[in-house]
């Protein structure tokens, strides 16, 4: 099989390839022919590739709810040595929060952005939790994350087990490699990474930092509409996965870095794990421009309230209850008449973490 890959990874191109859509079912390969036909998992594949399926949810979930991908890679993903706990350890992740690790406050909290890592740091250091709530062992709650990172990820991936990754950069670009393909992450775009997909981060612009939404147990999705219509907010055809895209060259000593129960993990192996020729599911990374969110506003009197502004929830089992929404203020018209200024003062039993990506802070 010939490889699409120099000995390190290569520079993104100028303008990389998507597919669109918002929980579609894709379908990519990278070499002609790689996906087999009328299987899933055949005997022999083709290429000789290996077929493996990731799946988000239960096997046995709603079909509407259902999320899972066939991967078909060039060695197994399993094949690795053993996980052992990272030395030295990561003291500022959390995704257990109770009093022995958290505190509760019932003030407003506002700081000033992090100072820029003085050494070298790549994304994984550079990763730090805010608050959250719930339990990644439970499988239902939430953590906030930040992080500021210089330096980029090399013969090195990381992965999640506890929950999705909601990456919103406030400075500097990410070129952000996946099982699934290649995806560049501007400020002003927001980038999903499933729960366990390995990923590694690349800094082209140096120097990056942002927020990070981890969710335990459940998985982002379109708010619905209501009286709205059909139309509006962010609309699903907006939202891009990437295309198949491997590499296939000897790496001895690659680390596979794995967050789990908000401790990381590493296992070696001799490969790098973006060798996933072709793929087809529902379950994968995709990326979204915040630019081209439809708001909806008042025309008369008051203010809507903000969940009119929600890009994407994270469902409960209680109807009309988010376990967290991504919710955003773009620039917009503000035309109502004899209203006090936005926004309105009120108490929610919902707490908020707020963050400026660009423009003027409205509060």
């Amino acid at each position: 099989m010939e490889s699409n890959s120099e000995a390190t990874r290569p520079a993104f191109p100028v303008e990389l390839e998507y597919q669109s859509g918002f929980d579609n079912h894709f379908s990519s390969e990278a070499i002609g022919g790689a996906l087999p036909r009328g299987q899933n998992s055949p005997l022999l594949c083709p290429n000789g590739l290996y077929a493996e399926q990731v799946s988000g949810t239960s096997f046995t979930s709603p079909r509407k709810h259902n999320h899972r991908s066939w991967l078909y890679r060039v060695k197994p993903s399993v094949t690795h040595e053993p996980f052992r706990p990272r030395l030295p350890s990561h003291d500022r992740l959390v995704s257990e929060f109770n009093r022995s690790n958290s505190s509760a406050t019932p003030t407003q909290l506002r700081w000033k952005p992090v100072a820029d890592p003085e050494s070298p740091t790549d994304f994984i250091d550079g990763l730090y939790t805010v608050c959250g709530a719930g339990s990644s062992y439970l499988r239902h709650g939430f953590a906030i994350h930040m992080y500021s990172a210089n330096k980029s990820m090399d013969d090195y991936a990381f992965c999640s087990a506890d929950g999705d990754f909601l990456i919103v950069p406030q400075k500097g670009r990410l070129w952000i490699t996946t099982e699934c393909g290649r995806l560049q992450v501007s400020p002003g775009e927001i980038v999903v990474i499933p729960q366990g997909f390995r990923f590694a981060v690349d800094l082209p612009d140096g120097h990056s930092r942002g927020y990070i939404a981890e969710i335990f147990g459940t998985h982002f999705q379109l708010p619905d509409l209501g009286p709205i219509g059909a139309n509006g907010l962010a609309s699903s055809r907006d939202f891009l996965v990437p295309v198949a895209w491997f590499e296939h060259v000897p790496c001895p000593g690659y680390t596979v870095v794995q967050k789990f129960g908000g401790e990381l993990f590493t296992a070696k192996q001799d490969f790098s794990p973006f060798n996933v020729v072709a793929w087809h599911g529902n379950y994968v990374p995709y990326k979204y421009d915040l630019s081209k969110f439809c708001p909806y506003n008042t025309v008369l009197f008051d203010h809507g309230d903000p969940s009119i502004n929600t890009v994407l929830t994270a469902p409960t089992d209680r109807p009309g209850v988010a376990l967290l929404d991504f919710v955003i203020f773009p620039p917009r018209w503000l035309v109502a008449e004899h209203t006090f200024r936005p926004p309105y003062y009120h108490r929610n039993c919902m707490s908020e973490f707020m963050g400026l990506i660009y423009g003027g802070y409205e509060v």
